[in-house]
């Protein structure tokens, strides 16, 4: 059974999935970051011998939380595409049949870097585009960290991982959230995507994702 963990903030319960996103139940409003659909066959264009089928992973994840919490929309963090390369035949196959799934889903992209250099999804997709920050009631909607007055930035881009060190020599590299005071940062939702390792600032809380939940570091 997978566990989430709840942050009362901005006057709103957010949750914190173990499926590196984030749930907004007052508005039935799911949140990710970092798709970066294609970067495999960005990688394959370019003569890099990376395995297929990840784009096909990504959306399959996407579609079963999408099952399971039911939202009315959908807002990623940016870097929906990872390079204009990525939109091969067999990308833009995967992204309508997935598409098709949620037909009446909002879906609503917050343009990040990779995006820019990308170009905004097929218009067949069904996707608006919006720069950042994008506000949402309390909340304000962007793809790199920065401070919005008056709101709490969800931001991505940076892949927020944290090392665990356990007995011997055991470490362990996992994705995380990080609250800091009018920010938190999602971790990737993409596979094969990397990962920032992040550093314990004061005031800062770093929530990790694994084994099926989020936990708080003390």
């Amino acid at each position: 059974m997978r566990s989430h963990l709840s942050l009362e903030r901005a006057g709103e319960t957010l949750s914190l999935l173990p499926e590196r996103a984030l749930w907004w139940p007052a508005r039935r409003t799911l949140f990710i970051a970092d798709l970066h659909l294609g970067k495999a066959a960005t990688f394959r264009a370019h003569g890099h011998p990376v395995p297929a089928g990840t784009t096909q992973g990504n959306l399959d994840r996407l579609t079963t939380l999408l099952h399971r919490h039911q939202p009315d929309a959908l807002v990623v963090l940016g870097d929906f595409l990872h390079a204009p390369e990525a939109l091969t035949p067999s990308v833009q196959s995967a992204l309508a049949a997935w598409r098709a799934q949620f037909s009446t889903l909002r879906v609503t992209l917050v343009r990040g870097n990779h995006d820019r250099r990308a170009g905004d999804p097929p218009a067949g997709a069904g996707i608006s585009v919006v720069d950042e920050p994008w506000r949402l009631g309390p909340l304000a909607a962007c793809h790199h960290p920065q401070p919005v007055p008056g709101a709490l930035a969800l931001a991505g881009h940076l892949h927020p991982v944290v090392r665990l060190h356990g007995r011997g020599r055991d470490r362990l590299r996992l994705p995380c959230f990080v609250l800091e005071a009018q920010q938190l940062l999602l971790p990737a939702f993409g596979e094969f995507t990397g990962g920032w390792e992040v550093g314990r600032a004061e005031g800062q809380q770093v929530f990790v994702v694994g084994d099926g939940g989020v936990w708080k570091l003390p």
